[in-house]
């Protein structure tokens, strides 16, 4: 099997662009992620620019199993990209996005638009896989369509599965909805049903409960998990807990969170992926916000911590909620 870690109920870090960075998957597999997809790149951004554009999913051998997610609207010119990718980088996988939302991609007739022209979709799978051959599988990332009105996920499951597709993750949600509303997972259950290659399920994956939901009420071969993961990367280990014994392990403690904040701080600014400290630090803001989410004192904190500049000044802001009673983990 080309893909096969499929067969053990996988559960995915969704590609995130701006957050899922090389340091955020090192500790996400920490954490229990099974696969990784990286951000997406630009096939164009790939052709024209390819060593400023290589930084988006440069990854350490210890995220694989892992997926390089490229966009892009132009068959010719994404199965190009594709090929210097995978010469250059050797993924596990290569993921078409045919699933992002954002105007930016959208714009460009990339990303979810591709969902309004189905066949252009099936030609641009078809150029990829033709041109990796058996050097890479190569796999997708859809919506379940572009609005209420046009929901065509399992049309595209096919088509997609007949150029040559080996897998396929379906966020539950229209382009229409962004990230708002619910994800619809009937939908989803319907392809992975119908579909003869695996499906891996998207969208309000938030809880343990919810991947075992998941495993055991739909034909999913896995789940892919984005937002919550980004304040709870945690969720992995809990989740996998969770399936292989009925129990949810607690949460980290506040301090071991913050802990955790000041760490993924550290690592990034030691990384250089985001250049000085400055840089590094006003990158680091939304992730940080993010984590501090539910974490007893830090609502009188988040005006200061979208405005961060320095590690020092993050360790000033946060050394009062640390305390001395809780004993520092190994």
């Amino acid at each position: 099997m080309s893909l096969p870690w499929l067969q053990h109920f996988p559960l995915f870090l969704a590609p995130m662009a701006g957050v899922t960075d090389p340091i955020f998957r090192t500790l996400c597999k920490e954490e229990g992620a099974d696969v990784m997809v990286t951000e997406f790149v630009s096939s164009e951004g790939v052709l024209q620019a390819w060593q400023r554009n290589r930084r988006y999913i440069e990854f350490e051998e210890s995220h694989r199993p892992l997926g390089i997610q490229i966009f892009g609207s132009v068959p010719e010119h994404m199965a190009a990209a594709a090929r210097i990718i995978v010469d250059a980088m050797h993924p596990d996988f290569l993921d078409i996005n045919a699933g992002c939302p954002v105007p930016k991609v959208v714009g460009k007739n990339g990303g979810s638009s591709l969902l309004k022209d189905l066949p252009l979709l099936q030609r641009i799978a078809s150029a990829v896989v033709s041109e990796l051959s058996g050097d890479c599988p190569v796999t997708a990332k859809i919506r379940i369509g572009w609005d209420a009105d046009h929901i065509n996920a399992p049309e595209t499951v096919q088509r997609l599965q007949d150029a040559g597709i080996q897998a396929i993750a379906i966020h539950g949600r229209t382009r229409s909805q962004q990230y708002g509303g619910r994800a619809d997972w009937d939908i989803i259950a319907t392809c992975a049903c119908a579909a003869a290659i695996p499906i891996i399920g998207n969208g309000d994956i938030s809880t343990p409960e919810h991947v075992r939901h998941a495993r055991e009420h739909t034909a999913v071969a896995g789940v892919m998990i984005g937002r919550a993961a980004m304040n709870a990367p945690w969720i992995f280990r809990q989740a996998r807990h969770y399936l292989q014994t009925g129990q949810i392990p607690p949460p980290p403690s506040p301090g071991a969170r913050i802990r955790f904040m000041l760490r993924h701080t550290r690592m990034a600014l030691a990384s250089g992926h985001y250049g000085e400290e400055l840089t590094t630090m006003r990158a680091m803001r939304s992730r940080l916000l993010a984590y501090a989410k539910g974490i007893p004192g830090t609502k009188p904190l988040r005006p200061a911590l979208s405005r961060v500049s320095s590690y020092s000044e993050l360790e000033h802001l946060l050394a009062p909620l640390l305390g001395s009673s809780e004993p520092e983990e190994e």
